[in-house]
């Protein structure tokens, strides 16, 4: 005969089974989330998108300057160091500069103050949503994993969209600026891996800036925001 204990933690077992959102579910009601607050979300896009935008252009503009000194040698090292590089002699490589390391990292951590605030106030809007989706058997775990996919959605998108623009903005600005060099014979690659790499730190961001507000929202108590006004 079982004891009253080990029926007691069957049940509960078998109720957690009962409580099962499809990972196809989840993303199409982020997605429809997500459409439903088109402008807030198109804001917290733009900050992530003038962040990545920036690191992708620092990064494809050392990127290129890299690759002007590979071709040109200490004819393009002048250039490269007037306009703020610093080179390496013991790597013999380019780098960028301290002022737009500390530029990049300020405007990151701004990208994601941004964030943290926009989903902040999103739980806020959503309490009675929650609270209803609590109240129908949603797990912790089932609120969370919809605020991380809306955050992906957003991060995809908006980490995209900076990366490319960037990197356009780079190679633009390196054709007019190193006119006296000749910019067609710098290999692409470098300037792609640039771009993936502001890309998956985008993602990254908007990923981490959603998880303390994700959690907020997943511990809340079904019974006391049903009662609330907002």
């Amino acid at each position: 005969m079982p004891m009253p204990g080990t029926a007691k933690r069957h049940k509960q077992l078998e109720i957690s089974r009962q409580i099962v959102l499809p990972w196809k579910k989840s993303a199409e009601m982020a997605y429809n989330s997500l459409r439903i607050r088109f402008f807030r979300s198109l804001i917290t896009t733009f900050s992530l998108v003038l962040a990545i935008a920036f690191l992708s252009y620092t990064l494809t503009n050392t990127a290129i300057a890299g690759e002007l000194y590979s071709l040109y040698g200490n004819l393009a090292l002048p250039l490269l160091t007037l306009d703020g590089y610093v080179f390496d002699k013991a790597e013999a490589v380019i780098k960028a500069g301290p002022k737009d390391i500390w530029l990049i990292v300020l405007s990151l951590l701004v990208c994601t103050v941004g964030i943290v605030n926009a989903q902040l106030m999103s739980v806020t809007e959503r309490f009675r949503e929650i609270g209803i989706m609590k109240c129908l058997g949603a797990l912790d775990r089932i609120i969370v994993r919809l605020f991380l996919i809306e955050a992906l959605i957003l991060g995809i998108m908006g980490a995209g969209c900076g990366g490319m623009l960037g990197m356009l903005a780079a190679w633009v600005g390196s054709i007019v600026h190193f006119d006296t060099l000749d910019c067609s014979k710098i290999h692409l690659l470098p300037l792609f891996t640039q771009v993936l790499l502001a890309w998956g730190i985008g993602i990254g961001l908007s990923v981490l800036g959603v998880l303390y507000p994700a959690i907020l929202a997943a511990k809340l108590q079904p019974v006391i925001v049903m009662k609330e006004e907002y």
